[in-house]
């Protein structure tokens, strides 16, 4: 199968206007309705969606470190329209309809150097994005941003769910506040409104340009873009021609419409790795869990992980159960120094003695099975980069194909942020080196993910969450049963989240007071609910053998080509469901915060007449996440689009459910 298939209907049209009556687009459904105008000098936009406001008189610009631009005026307006659907190379699903209005507004100075920039809208049915562009000009060649003055006027102070600015590599629980109270955050921003509409503020294809991040003006419902500054002050440097990152909205009329909106990957360029049959999705374990819990090293000495007799074993069991790959870290040598604050001292050609990469990879393509590369700067991107090429080159020859990389540093090179424009551009230079060498990445302490996997579907999955090793050593007692109820809405809508579920073991030997606050039921549920293109069972394998449950986790795919989302609310409950993208069939996880509730549940999105061999592990009796983890119930039966279940889900319990086609 080639990676995209293209079906195209394109139609344009063009006129120019002066008229402010003029500046405005609607989606193709006629719901959404932007409008741009003028004022004072100043530009601004609103949206509404089926006639009630959106945003409010929003103003747009920028401040430059030297000439601004003042006393601009819209010297045009064009319109077009444009309708494709693209086949994703790995995704939620296969297709995408990526079908919009547009309206460019030219805007130009008044007086003095009459130096000019579009603004372009796209309208699509679930949402907007928008977007600077500065055309080539005799007198704006090299320009430097000191502000982004685009703001998002939201009509009330709304509900709204999201991470402070600042938190290192997004590792933050997501908060509920309403927007009149929150201090500058990152992005995405989730927004429940009164009238049922769920929004989300993100921006997409972040491209030699800073992170947007989102602050509230004088405590009102005005939200004004901050871009991550370099240390030096400045936020962006540019040249024309030049654009910025899309910025979008998406406005969804329920929490599955958010989830399932594909907005921001529409925005994203096209594919531009040609041959795309050595990117793969997959399922792999590790030895990085058994550090957390002390039984090994990151570095070598007694006891070191990463030891060839180790990673064997851990390839015997890959190999057993089905896994395509096994992650190693700490194979290469500069883990004895003080990496994080040393990272130079890594080398990414070298290992450790005990370690034999020729022999490791030897060994795991005779059963059919890979090693999963990694990369630890600790932030030390120059080393990285002059080592990168040659690092990327030797996983090559020995059939190492994806590598997890780690930015474990506050301040990359100890003085920039990852979501500056010095990280972003370091980050898309590893993401394209990679490419060259047929290397698929897992970047970990990334910049928040914006889409750039339709262009490089090798950059698999990102972490930019507070994932579950938290679980293993953080002082709060690790993540509470309501975050993996809310991550799927807000960071799960940049892109997908490497957040490790798989816990079959609860307790901690190292901490004691900090564990995984979930049933093992929910665990198994996590598999689907938490999308990622490159899945991770991290738990040591002595704890998976003989159970039972394991068996999910060894049968759920890792692509797949429908999602539904039958039943949803933020930070109380969520079911998924998904059909393999290999066969016909479906997958379905549950899970609910720390309330015990009833699952109720049909099938209208199976076929119809068809019956399924469902096979359902459910929390067992007395389970409980703080008390009983481990009670589980595994029943089979016969399932039809016709069914309606009703299952009892433990406090910070779960539910995940295999359906099995006849005719696979």
């Amino acid at each position: 199968m080639k990676p995209y298939i293209y079906i195209m209907t394109l139609t344009l049209f063009f006129f120019s206007c002066t008229s402010m009556e003029e500046a405005k687009v609607t989606s193709p459904d006629k719901k959404i309705t932007v409008q741009a105008g003028e004022e004072n000098g100043r530009i601004y936009y609103s949206i509404s969606k089926n006639n009630t406001p959106v945003l409010d008189k929003s103003f747009l610009g920028f401040t430059f470190k030297t000439n601004n631009f003042e006393n601009v005026h819209i010297s045009k307006v064009i319109h077009s329209s444009f309708s494709e659907t693209w086949e994703q190379v790995w995704g939620e699903e296969i297709t995408v309809d990526n079908t919009y209005n547009q309206m460019i507004v030219s805007v130009e100075e008044s007086e003095g150097l009459k130096r000019k920039f579009d603004i372009v809208f796209r309208v699509f049915d679930d949402g907007i994005g928008f977007r600077y562009e500065f055309p080539a000009q005799e007198n704006m060649k090299e320009f430097t941003i000191i502000d982004e003055n685009t703001e998002f006027n939201f009509t009330e102070a709304h509900k709204s769910w999201s991470i402070p600015y600042g938190a290192n590599y997004y590792e933050a629980l997501y908060e509920p506040k309403p927007l009149n109270r929150i201090d500058t955050v990152s992005t995405p921003l989730t927004i429940e409104t009164e009238n049922g509409l769920f929004l989300a503020v993100h921006e997409a294809n972040l491209t030699d340009y800073a992170s947007m991040n989102l602050t509230p003006q004088n405590g009102t419902s005005k939200l004004k873009v901050y871009l991550t500054p370099w240390s030096t002050g400045e936020k962006v440097f540019m040249k024309t021609p030049g654009v910025t990152p899309w910025r979008t909205i998406i406005i969804a009329g329920s929490l599955g419409d958010l989830l399932l909106s594909r907005l921001m990957l529409n925005l994203n360029e096209s594919n531009r790795i040609n041959d795309t049959s050595w990117i793969k999705t997959g399922r792999y374990i590790g030895i990085w869990w058994g550090m957390h819990m002390e039984k090994y090293t990151w570095t070598t000495g007694p006891k070191h992980g990463a030891i060839t007799a180790n990673v064997k074993r851990y390839i015997d069991f890959a190999a057993k159960h089905g896994f395509s790959g096994v992650l190693v870290e700490g194979w290469n040598t500069g883990w004895e120094n003080n990496w994080t604050v040393e990272g130079d001292k890594f080398s990414f050609t070298t290992a450790y003695p005990d370690f034999d990469l020729e022999e490791v990879t030897r060994y795991a393509a005779s059963k059919g099975v890979s090693l999963i590369g990694h990369h630890e700067t600790g932030g030390a991107t120059l080393n990285y980069e002059s080592q990168m090429d040659s690092a990327f080159a030797l996983y090559n020859k020995y059939g190492v194909s994806v590598v997890k990389t780690g930015y474990v540093s506050p301040l990359l090179d100890g003085k920039e942020r990852n979501s500056s424009q010095y990280g972003v551009r370091h980050y898309r230079k590893v993401i394209e080196t990679a490419a060259k060498y047929k290397i698929m990445i897992d970047n970990h302490e990334p910049v928040m993910p914006t889409g750039l996997q339709r262009t490089y579907p090798n950059l698999m999955t990102q972490e930019g969450v507070r994932g579950q090793e938290w679980d293993a050593w953080s002082t709060d007692g690790g993540n509470p049963p309501e975050h993996t109820t809310i991550i799927p809405f807000t960071r799960g809508l940049a892109g997908p989240m490497d957040f490790t579920p798989g816990t079959f073991l609860f307790e901690n030997p190292v901490f004691p007071d900090t564990r995984v606050w979930t049933t093992l039921a929910k665990q198994l549920a996590l598999s689907v609910v938490i999308y990622s293109p490159q899945k991770t069972a991290y738990e040591m394998i002595e704890n998976y053998e003989n159970n039972p449950a394991f068996e999910f986790i060894t049968s759920c795919p890792t692509n797949w080509s429908e999602t539904v989302v039958p039943d949803a609310k933020i930070g109380e409950y969520v079911t998924i469901a998904r059909k393999d993208r290999e066969s016909r069939n479906w997958f379905i996880g549950s899970i609910t915060n720390a309330e015990a509730r009833t699952l109720n549940l049909g099938f209208a999105f199976l076929e119809n007449g068809v019956k399924y061999k469902a096979k359902i592990f459910r929390d067992g009796k007395d389970a409980h996440y703080k008390t009983n983890p481990y009670p589980i119930e595994i029943e089979e039966m016969e399932i039809t689009s016709e069914t309606n279940l009703t299952i009892p889900q433990a406090p910070g319990g779960g539910t995940a459910i295999m359906l099995i086609h006849p005719n696979t």
